[in-house]
């Protein structure tokens, strides 16, 4: 009973995207590991970019300065 969980930044990601790593990740068990998609469990979790770092600072800065 594979448990899969995709931890992403709250950065715009659309329900499509969430429904296609869904498909995406309990098709790729199924097809390296002969996992049954019916017992594969996939959750999303987005965290916001203040609550995620990299490099010593928050996205939140990391995004501001990229955007200049």
């Amino acid at each position: 009973m594979p448990y899969v969980h995709i931890r992403v930044t709250d950065e715009g990601v659309t329900a499509e995207h969430k429904r296609q790593l869904i498909e995406q990740t309990t098709h790729m068990l199924q097809q390296v590991l002969g996992k049954p998609p019916g017992s594969t469990f996939v959750v999303i979790e987005e965290v916001p970019t203040d609550n995620w770092g990299v490099g010593g600072e928050t996205v939140t800065e990391v995004r501001a300065r990229e955007r200049g």
